[in-house]
């Protein structure tokens, strides 16, 4: 499986000493996830392992095995059920002491904290804040729910017996803390893996709001979530258009406007900003401008 992830068109993969793991195998999965990202090519991805929770006794000796066999190859460690900022500090002091005497870089291993019960939403703001080594925030949707004793069996799905959507303040929350931080926010898995159709809908409320990704939990997942958080041509060009047409208007040729109308709309300020979100999405995807979208109004 480490093997085969390695050619798949994901953006980050992570190598799991948590759930994945029997407890019974914990101690010796480290030694395979060394030599997955000491041997294995990784490029063009971001390498990730996601050790156990605080409350187990296999925290600390993932952290130091891991990263004393491949701190070298390793962009960050995701720590999972984080409920205080101090789960997130201690951490960071720990890699500090470790990428000191093994001579990496100090501040080179980044943290991927998942956010998985009511107490850890309620400290996100200063989760997001504890070390500047945190990267990105992850919902933990599955965890969460059982936190909430919510009733309901489905992960990352809406329940029909509830008008909307229960993770809508969840999502938000997650989102805003974030944002204020300069860091991620992707959201967890989508558990029934065949339906597609349910992957691309929770993908959807997610990317809408403005998260920056998606678990995938099987390779027949990728391309849906990719083409979901990817903009569409139509939607790059259109963003590009207005662009072109605020800087047209802000400049001496265009009257010097801060505002103008473009297609019957106003554009601004505010919407210059949001436009460039999308076209900075777009071409980290590889999307260039259709030469003939359009051009300044």
């Amino acid at each position: 499986m480490m093997e085969k992830a390695q050619g798949l068109p994901a953006d980050q993969v992570f190598l799991d000493l948590e759930d994945a793991v029997a407890p019974t195998a914990k101690e010796a999965a480290r030694a395979d996830v060394v030599a997955a990202l000491v041997d294995g090519d990784w490029s063009g991805r971001t390498r990730t392992v996601r050790v156990n929770a605080l409350a187990t006794p296999w925290t600390l000796g993932d952290v130091l095995e891991v990263v004393e066999g491949a701190g070298a190859q390793l962009d960050t460690l995701m720590l999972p059920k984080v409920s205080s900022p101090a789960d997130v500090q201690w951490l960071d002091l720990t890699l500090t002491q470790l990428e000191q005497t093994h001579g990496l870089p100090v501040g080179h291993i980044g943290i991927d904290v998942q956010i998985e019960d009511a107490r850890g939403l309620l400290a996100v703001e200063a989760i997001a804040s504890a070390s500047p080594r945190v990267e990105a925030l992850h919902f933990g949707p599955g965890d969460f729910q059982a936190s909430l004793a919510m009733r309901t069996l489905a992960v990352g799905a809406l329940h029909p017996d509830y008008p909307g959507d229960p993770m809508h303040h969840v999502h938000l929350t997650l989102l805003v803390a974030a944002r204020a931080y300069g860091i991620q926010v992707l959201d967890g898995p989508f558990t029934a893996i065949p339906d597609l159709d349910g992957l691309r809908a929770s993908a959807r409320r997610v990317a809408a709001l403005g998260f920056d990704g998606k678990w995938v939990l099987h390779p027949s997942q990728i391309d849906v979530v990719n083409e979901v958080f990817t903009p569409s041509q139509a939607e790059f060009d259109e963003a590009e258009a207005l662009l072109a047409a605020y800087e047209h208007a802000r400049s001496a040729e265009g009257g010097a406007r801060g505002a103008v109308m473009l297609n019957g709309a106003m554009i601004d300020g505010a919407t210059r900003a949001i436009a460039l979100t999308i076209t900075a999405r777009g071409r980290a995807s590889g999307l260039t401008r259709t030469p003939d979208a359009g051009a300044p109004q």
